[in-house]
This record gives C-alpha cells, structure tokens and sequence, in this order.
C-alpha cells in the first residue's frame, strides 16, 4: 500500500499569507497514487450503497467523477452561482473571508436519492455543510461525506451532522 502522503505537496502561503495549502495536483499527476487513492475511498464509501454521488467544485469533481466510474454510479455537481443551466437551488454560506453561494441542479435525480458527499479536502467544513443543505433541498439523503484529506485540526467534520470519513489527516 502507497503511502499517500508522500504524494501530497504543501504550498505555503497559497492562497494567502499564513495558509499551508495541500494540493492534491500532485497526487492526481501520480497514476499509480490517484489509482489507488480512488480504489481506498471507493471502499469506504461502497458499504453506504450510494445511488449518486455529489462533487463540489471544482477539484471535488475529479474526486467524485472518477469514484462514480469506478462504482458505476451517477454524480452531481455543486457549482459556483450561475454555472449550471436549468432549475437550480441556492444556498449561501460564510467563509473566513467573506460570503458565497453554491447552487445544484434540481430535478434531474429522483427525490429520495441515496447520496455521498465527495471532495478533495476537509478544512472548516462550511462548504461541504452548504453541499450537503443543497443536496437536501433536492430531496436527496446525504448519508456520509468522504474526503482525500482532513485538515482535523480545523475540526470541520463537526459542522456535518453526518457520518464522515478521510483517507488522510493532518493535525496540525
């Protein structure tokens, strides 16, 4: 088994002064690693028997496409506001910096869907909470959230009042 880790670059800095930034580039660049990055949260997230899984925008879809072809399951998007075309549901959340707001499609999946939230990282969790309240206006059942990394000592995963699951930690 691959030591994951090692395959994660730290950027400090990015996006601002005092943020050590984890890009995932350089796991997803590593075939052999991003293979068996989506084979360990394929694993994790198939004894939830998901109907779909949901990606967030935007290294959230490179998460959750390459899982839904790998478990023959369908994906949705969360998108920034006015990216998706069609009916679509709004939910704006607070980031450290300012406001957003996330929008998903309404109507192309069954109300009652089971779904998993999917993503690249876990830092606050405000976005993935907002994900997952746009998930639930559509009438999906979010019933796990499942990230590459987990920055655990933001404590996000204490904003979700679902069960969560990360391959990789970092504490501090």
């Amino acid at each position: 088994m691959l030591d994951l880790k090692k395959h994660i670059r730290t950027v400090p800095d990015y996006p601002k002064p005092g943020i050590l930034f984890y890009d995932v580039g350089t796991l997803i660049a590593n075939g052999q690693a991003w293979k068996e990055t989506v084979e360990r949260l394929a694993s994790m997230i198939e004894p939830h028997k998901p109907d779909v899984l949901i990606g967030i925008e935007s290294r959230g879809f490179l998460v959750s496409s390459a899982l839904a072809s790998c478990m023959g399951i369908g994906f949705l998007m969360v998108r920034k506001k006015g990216k998706l075309p069609g009916k679509v549901v709004s939910r704006s959340y607070s980031l450290e910096y300012g406001q957003d707001t996330l929008e998903m499609q309404d109507g192309i999946v069954n109300s009652g869907a089971k779904a998993v939230l999917c993503d690249d990282l876990l830092a606050t969790g405000g976005t993935a909470e907002a994900a997952i309240g746009l998930a639930g206006q559509v009438g999906l059942d979010v019933v796990h959230a499942a990230f590459v990394i987990e920055l655990g000592f933001l404590n996000g995963r204490s904003r979700l009042n679902i069960p969560v699951s990360s391959l990789l930690s970092y504490d501090s």
